[in-house]
């Protein structure tokens, strides 16, 4: 099987690419680097000619609103125009939990907004949501100080691996499309601040970490159930323990 990962040069997409290949399969990783460009549509058909699945784990060069939103519309709507001509049989697409709930946040509009550029195509989906990555507690609580404090909700948070998203991933890319969103997390689940809390103290980071409800994230306020599955999801393996004991090979 063909399979294409736009954005497979990151953090997800690499991993996702190593465990298809050693599964056999003929995966291209494609990127700018490439020279595959979604937004310009340059390179997109002869990346995909051939191709039975494309997989999206891009994320956007620039992190203001606009270009969010410009961005995962237009390079969505290009992608899956060219899936339509290369007959491709199934576009799986990585998105956030919560994106329908923390529309106050710029990046989560402009992934609800991908969303619903697939949803409206005519190529066999499946979008996985998932919570966010064990790999990026360092960066929220750089994201979330204050001085010497890190202000964070108490809501409740679930973190992933890295390894285990791209696990599933991989799973869910030979899998027949659901034509729907699965829920992906992390097996633990705990108030945001206290697992940023733990992850500080495990990396001999000495910077407080204190409960403030109207600490925002993603730009948007968190509720108790802002940054968790709702319902049914499929969980990882890796809890925040066993990230940190593999930490030094996984970073």
């Amino acid at each position: 099987m063909k399979i294409v990962i736009v954005g497979g040069g990151g953090l997800i997409g690499s991993r996702t690419v190593t465990i298809l290949r050693v599964g056999g399969h003929d995966v291209v990783a494609a990127g700018r680097t490439s020279g595959v460009n979604t937004v310009t549509g340059e390179g997109l058909v002869e990346a995909l000619a051939g191709a039975q699945v494309v997989v999206d784990v891009t994320n956007p060069p620039s992190f203001e609103d606009a270009a969010i939103l410009a961005f995962f519309e237009t390079s969505s709507r290009n992608l899956l125009a060219a899936e339509a001509e290369a007959g491709v049989r199934h576009h799986v697409a990585l998105s956030v939990v919560g994106a329908d709930r923390l529309l106050e946040s710029g990046y989560l509009r402009g992934k609800l907004a991908q969303e619903a550029v697939i949803q409206s195509a005519t190529t066999p989906y499946t979008i996985i949501r998932s919570t966010q990555f064990l790999e990026f507690l360092s960066g929220i609580a750089a994201s979330s100080a204050d001085g010497t404090v890190v202000r964070l909700s108490s809501g409740l948070f679930q973190p992933i691996a890295a390894d285990d998203v791209a696990e599933i991933l991989a799973d869910m890319v030979v899998a027949a499309p659901q034509n729907g969103i699965i829920d992906i997390a992390g097996p633990e689940r705990a108030p945001f601040n206290e697992i940023v809390a733990r992850y500080l103290r495990a990396v001999g980071d000495s910077r407080e970490v204190v409960s403030d409800p109207e600490a925002r994230y993603f730009g948007a306020q968190v509720q108790e159930l802002s940054l968790v599955p709702l319902g049914q999801a499929r969980l990882g393996h890796i809890d925040l323990n066993e990230w940190l004991r593999r930490m030094p090979a996984a970073a």
